[in-house]
């Protein structure tokens, strides 16, 4: 196999776990309430697992229980609507800093900003509605699919080769322009203004922090994905770190700029 060939080998795993992913996603975001819900319960019970994974948490049945346990603490304070419930999160936090044999630290870290983006993206599809979600989730996508075509095919210095040696220069600014395009689509629906463009490239700019963040995380911990629950793309953690450095980031800009959150 040629280097040019190797360099788009897992292009056709990727494109259609990625298109299962979006027919799944993009259904449950039109249904919204419980089905979307659910859908980002599971997410987040998926990369609760994970994170125990990598965090050497012995056995399977614990593990699985730490999801299940975060899962339920999800869906009581953001389904429920019962902020004070936040404690039953917590407590899965303290059991799982007991648990861990490894980056304690970082993974609790990440498995709190795993709940903080649930309850943000259940918040902002009950608040704001579809189109909000559409929009970050557009964002999120389409700087993750121009970063990875401009980096495999112009290549260049890399933007961070100690951390995330495959990420360049090119595939990041072009992720800030995919993102640019969106907000541009996205501001006469949502009625956000212009303003909606630059902010949607600091979106898509917080979504590739939380992707080299996860890198760092794996890094350190010795291991490629967090799972390998969805082919071409690794685990849960994996496909969604970007969602959730955006999903973070969005609650300073909502902040600032009074988007609905």
């Amino acid at each position: 196999m040629s280097g040019a060939t190797r360099k788009w080998a897992d292009l056709k795993t990727r494109t259609l776990t990625a298109m299962a992913l979006a027919a799944v996603a993009g259904f449950a975001l039109w249904a919204g309430g419980a089905a979307f819900s659910l859908l980002v319960g599971l997410a987040c019970a998926a990369m609760t697992w994970e994170l125990a994974r990598i965090a050497e948490v012995r056995g399977t049945l614990v593990r699985i229980l730490f999801a299940v346990s975060a899962g339920l603490a999800f869906f009581v304070v953001a389904v429920l609507q019962q902020p004070r419930a936040v404690w039953a999160f917590l407590l899965v936090i303290a059991v799982f800093l007991v648990a861990a044999r490894r980056l304690r630290s970082a993974t609790v870290v990440c498995l709190g900003a795993v709940f903080l983006t649930g309850v943000v993206l259940v918040s902002l599809r009950d608040g704001g509605g579809m189109a909000w979600v559409g929009w970050v989730m557009s964002v999120v996508i389409a700087s993750d699919i121009a970063a990875y075509l401009a980096g495999r095919a112009i290549g260049g210095p890399k933007f961070w080769p100690s951390i995330s040696p495959k990420k360049t220069w090119s595939g990041t600014i072009a992720g800030w322009v995919a993102a640019m395009i969106v907000g541009m689509i996205f501001a006469p629906i949502l009625g956000a203004g212009w303003v909606l463009i630059p902010v949607s490239a600091a979106l898509a700019l917080c979504g590739q922090l939380g992707d080299i963040a996860e890198s760092a995380m794996k890094r350190a911990a010795g291991i490629k994905d967090s799972s390998n629950l969805l082919p071409g793309h690794g685990g849960v953690l994996d496909r969604f770190d970007a969602l959730i450095g955006a999903s973070i980031g969005l609650v300073y800009l909502g902040f600032f700029f009074g988007f609905p959150g």
